[in-house]
């Protein structure tokens, strides 16, 4: 009896079994299902490889184009970075979460089908976790006063995605590891570690740290709250005493007749005991200006004295000059913040000792590079995540040591994916098993292979890559930053008196070897390049935009960049120190007018628009015009006094089309309003396309008669008043050329852009001015800040409450 059952049932189960064999699955069903997968593939292997794109783009511009940072596109290209992570993690969640079951009735029976991500899973994960360590290095933390804005404390977004992406990951891991034998509890744990634990780990040591200086920043007298000290302490008049000691122990140490650098504050300031009084913050028990080495406290001129006992002469004058552009960057950070530190009792030593930096013959690449440096600081506070680290002096060592870590686990990362790749690149994304149920009959399971692990493992390997550059480019940033060289001047200054001279000179020499530490890279502050633009467009550039230009007059304007030449540089510095002749007032280019006596009387004209843009626009038309007479000159000038002809015309045409630039392109940093300036562009541009539009200029005509042409042409068509004053003004230069010699009319022309790119530099729009500093920084920007630290923050006529001490600082500075 029980053999007869056996039978049977052994007979049934072999009929089940052909029978199941019969049974095909519905093939719209499977039609869909197939779709169904592989449009969820595709999704997220999309959205993987474009974070990973637009990731490795704003690494790109962080590292190689940081002026390009703040751009409306690139600001739009890192949101949409940060904002594809959560559609990918919501796409994702399906197959991370566990719920990867899909059932399909129909008329005919039911399609069931369980999917296994196989290692997609894992991928998305650790993506996350990369891509939230991408986004944490490369976003600015700022911590300012209440008067120059807002603070931008971390993203506190990214840590409640990190919260979620650990969540998905333990989820998906619990569900999907055989977590109840013992090798799927230690495949257990070494996935949790490997893949989860360790990424969201230096995920979140990042953001507490990234929290905890911000806040310390913050409440710092040094760092958040300097402005306000900085001013405070700008007012104390200094003891009489401590000032004659000061100026003859630094006249003794730079044995020259030079004023003494004024004790303005570098670093220390956040080490004293503060009292809040009626006029601000003030050090408890000082009665005037604090002195170096109380409490830690540094300032210029005790940087000026005690340098030379540390470091060579070859990086002496250039420390003192980082620590001075230091000094000079708390002064500009107090004019952000709006307060007048020109009304403070400090302040006429500080006109003194700058003047006497400008009247020095051959120092205005020393001059330049001063205010440059002081543009990378003001740069890297209000852009960047680096000055925060050093509210306290051990945090960028925490913070060198968790990027090590985080490039430790990139390298180890990097090369077990790579192993896998070698190994096999034939593995899927997806592992499904199908099988169909028909009349209580089921289908041997279908196994289906879906999509390929390259798609998640190569954008993953580019993630490890990225996030390595970051880590690399942070440590770098410590190193090689000139935040990091002013605290060890500073702190090797403070220690010079209690540490031993063998533990000293031990110092000295791994301060030496970090000072000399530089990283093109990171040079984030201006380029020394000016915009080059021109209204009078003869004949076109022979490129492929060009021509497009040309050709479809409504696309943007084009403009170039040029190298900065040393006889601009040369001839602004001329021109700024011929304005102590006049009591350090400004000239719209009358005053070069005046010195030529006779000569100059005939273009006072051209001067007395009480618009700058037109008076602008109108001198660029006439230097072009000239420029058609005279094109063969050199553009190689030798920089440095006498100028030659070559080198007057080069500056006459490159300050002129970087005027030109100004109004084109950013005519908020011009005195006149910038909707009227862009307007009036608008109908001078539209007027001399006009006019030029049937101009052929051949190649057989003499320079002379061109240029002939070209005026006649502009006096009697054109319709624009700037234009038609623009032809007269080249007419008259031109005759001046046949009567005075080409010498004096572009002579003339640089000492009158000179002028000019001086008298429009000063500017209440600290706005603009900080946005220029964003996109790298602008000329007119360098020459605000300098015209700042003279004492000059005004055009004549405009209220100047600094202008009788930047005269008395002058005839001080005489003497140089």
């Amino acid at each position: 009896m029980a053999g007869g059952n056996s039978t049977r049932d052994h007979c049934s189960y072999n009929a089940l079994k052909q029978c199941s064999s019969r049974i095909i699955c519905d093939g719209q069903s499977l039609s869909l299902f197939h779709k169904s997968i592989r449009h969820r593939l595709w999704l997220v292997n999309a959205l993987l490889v474009a974070s990973a794109i637009l990731a490795g783009v704003i690494v790109g511009i962080g590292i190689f184009g940081q002026r390009y940072r703040y751009h409306r596109l690139t600001r739009f290209i890192f949101v949409g970075a940060t904002t594809l992570f959560l559609p990918v993690m919501s796409t994702a969640v399906p197959l991370v979460a566990g719920s990867n079951y899909n059932v399909t009735d129909t008329d005919e029976g039911r399609l069931a089908a369980r999917c296994d991500p196989e290692f997609q899973s894992p991928v998305v994960i650790v993506w996350a976790s990369l891509v939230q360590i991408i986004m944490i290095n490369t976003s600015a933390i700022v911590a300012v006063d209440d008067r120059e804005g807002r603070n931008i404390g971390p993203p506190f977004d990214l840590l409640v995605q990190g919260l979620w992406t650990y969540y998905l990951g333990v989820t998906y891991f619990t569900n999907n590891s055989g977590i109840n034998s013992r090798d799927g509890l230690i495949t257990f744990v070494v996935l949790i570690i490997g893949l989860e634990g360790i990424p969201f780990a230096l995920t979140c040591a990042k953001m507490v740290f990234k929290y905890y200086a911000f806040e310390k920043a913050r409440q710092s007298f040094a760092l958040g709250n300097n402005p306000h000290l900085i001013f405070a302490y700008m007012r104390q008049p200094p003891p009489v005493q401590a000032r004659t000691s000061h100026r003859r122990e630094a006249a003794a140490v730079t044995n020259e007749d030079a004023p003494p650098p004024p004790p303005l504050v570098v670093m220390g300031e956040g080490k004293r005991n503060m009292e809040k009084q009626s006029h601000g913050y003030v050090w408890k028990g000082d009665s005037g200006m604090a002195v170096h080495g109380k409490d830690g406290l540094v300032t210029i001129d005790s940087v000026w004295k005690m340098t030379a006992c540390f470091f060579p002469f070859s990086t002496l004058q250039r420390l003192q000059d980082l620590c001075l552009s230091f000094a000079f960057f708390k002064l500009l950070r107090c004019r952000f913040a709006g307060y007048n530190v020109h009304t403070a009792n400090a302040s006429s030593d500080m006109f003194t000792f700058f003047w006497s930096l400008l009247l020095k013959e051959g120092d205005h690449n020393r001059v330049f590079r001063l205010i440059s440096e002081e543009i990378s600081f003001v740069h890297d506070y209000y852009y960047t995540s680096i000055p925060i680290s050093y509210s306290k002096c051990w945090l960028p060592i925490v913070g060198i040591f968790i990027s090590l870590l985080s490039i430790t686990y990139c390298i180890l990362a990097a090369t077990w994916l790579s192993f896998l790749l070698a190994v096999n690149t034939s593995s899927p994304q997806l592992l499904c098993f199908i099988s169909c149920t028909e009349n209580q009959l089921q289908t041997q399971l279908d196994i289906r292979l879906y999509g390929s692990w390259l798609f998640g493992l190569v954008p993953l390997l580019f993630l490890l890559v990225l996030v390595f550059i970051t880590e690399v480019r942070d440590m770098a940033s410590y190193v090689c930053s000139n935040w990091t060289k002013v605290a060890l001047v500073c702190r090797l200054l403070n220690r010079a008196s209690s540490s031993s001279s063998k533990h000293s000179l031990c110092i000295q020499k791994c301060a030496g070897l970090l000072i000399r530490c530089r990283c093109k890279l990171l040079r984030r502050h201006w380029d020394e390049k000016i915009g080059q633009f021109s209204v009078l467009v003869l004949q076109p550039r022979a490129t492929p935009l060009g021509l497009l230009w040309y050709l479809f007059p409504f696309l943007p304007d084009q403009n170039r960049k040029v190298s900065v030449p040393a006889v601009v540089k040369v001839c602004i510095m001329q021109a700024l120190r011929r304005t102590r002749d006049d009591g350090g007032q400004l000239s719209n280019g009358a005053a070069c007018l005046r010195r030529c006596r006779d000569l100059g009387e005939s273009f006072n004209w051209a001067c007395s628009n009480k618009s700058t843009s037109y008076t602008i626009l109108t001198w660029h038309i006439a230097t072009s015009i000239l420029e058609v007479r005279y094109p063969n000159l050199n553009d190689e000038g030798q920089g440095s006094p006498p100028l030659s002809n070559t080198d007057y015309k080069m500056v006459a045409t490159h300050l002129s089309r970087y005027c030109a630039y100004l109004v084109t392109w950013c005519p908020e940093l011009l005195p006149d309003d910038h909707e009227w300036s862009r307007s009036l562009y608008e109908n001078v541009k539209k007027d001399t396309r006009r006019v030029l539009a049937g101009c052929t200029a051949g190649d057989s005509l003499t320079q002379e008669v061109k240029c002939q042409q070209l005026v006649e042409l502009l006096s009697t068509k054109a319709k624009h008043q700037v234009v038609k004053d623009g032809a007269r003004l080249g007419e008259q230069l031109a005759k001046l050329v046949l009567h005075g010699g080409d010498d004096t009319a572009w002579k003339l022309l640089a000492e009158f852009w000179s002028e000019m790119v001086l008298y429009v530099a000063p500017s209440d729009n600290l706005k603009g001015h900080k946005e220029a500093i964003a996109r790298g920084g602008e000329l007119i920007t360098l020459l605000w800040v300098l015209l700042f630290h003279a004492g000059i923050v005004s055009r004549p006529g405009e209220n100047n409450s600094a202008a009788a001490a930047a005269a008395a600082a002058t005839s001080a500075a005489g003497v140089v």
